[in-house]
């Protein structure tokens, strides 16, 4: 289970903020946030090395008063699993400005529709298998009052911090991979190709791709000319996440593998290997 390294000991809530333990703390601010979506709610896919930035977009009620300025105060969106006060993980929104357009105001308040992203690096970010899961989002705020004149031989350094939890949900996935490799080439009509390939998917533990077992994968055929792929069989993966079987050869054409992903793993269509057939 991670926890945000960030200096002194902190509470678990304030894991997510990457901030110092507060001295002192600030009335909290009256905001409130709708509508947070993270990808366009769609899977958020991460291999063992890129780093993958998506969209995020949200609404902000705020006072007409308060203004977030991005030097002595922050406000973004973070994503958390487990609990505020407890997460398994976190993973630190950008500490950039969105971009917010007013759409209502009345005589107290300011409602702001809001862009921004948030970046995920399977090296610093993602650690077990249990981070392929279903992600909650959060708004986190923070402020800072620094003091360093120590003429009067008296510094201090104050933050705040508040954070609004399940304000939506993000689901993150390990990158599949998928090969294939039919031999021999070119073969004779009607004799036997074996159809061979793997199965891997990411492993954020040992930071390298590893064979997905157990699972179901389609091999599908496209004729020379032809325009679609279409199913020939079934095949379970087995150790190291090999996969094989045999077919008749008929005609000239490419075979691939095509894996459907599963709540954990994204989906994969392997690179297409074409049969001569003489």
């Amino acid at each position: 289970m991670r926890k945000l390294a960030i200096g002194v000991a902190v509470s678990g809530a304030l894991a997510l903020t990457g901030l110092a333990a507060p001295s002192a703390l600030a009335d909290s601010p009256d905001l409130t946030f709708g509508g947070v979506t993270v990808n366009h709610g769609k899977p958020i896919v991460v291999g063992t090395k890129a780093e993958v930035t998506v969209p995020v977009t949200y609404t902000l009620t705020r006072p007409t008063s308060f203004k977030v300025d991005y030097k002595n105060n922050f406000l973004g969106i973070a994503l958390y699993r487990g609990t505020l006060a407890e997460p398994g993980n976190a993973i630190e929104g950008s500490p950039k400005k969105p971009v917010c357009t007013p759409t209502a105001t009345t005589d107290t308040t300011v409602t702001e529709s809001c862009a921004t992203s948030l970046a995920i690096d399977p090296r610093n970010d993602l650690f077990e298998g249990a981070d392929a899961t279903t992600w909650k989002a959060a708004a986190v705020y923070s402020e800072e009052a620094i003091d360093e004149d120590d003429s009067d031989d008296h510094i201090s350094f104050h933050v705040g911090s508040d954070i609004w939890g399940n304000l939506g949900t993000a689901k993150i996935q390990r990158l599949a991979k998928a090969t294939v490799n039919a031999t021999p080439e070119p073969v004779v009509k009607g004799r036997t190709l074996t159809v061979k390939g793997t199965l891997t998917r990411a492993d954020w533990d040992a930071r390298r791709y590893a064979g997905y077992k157990g699972q179901k994968v389609t091999l599908q055929f496209k004729a020379r000319g032809a325009t679609a792929y279409t199913d020939v069989k079934t095949v379970t993966s087995g150790t190291a996440g090999a996969l094989s079987t045999t077919v008749k050869a008929s005609q000239d054409g490419t075979y691939r593998y095509v894996f459907a992903g599963t709540s954990t793993t994204s989906a994969v269509k392997s690179a297409g290997d074409f049969v001569d057939v003489r």
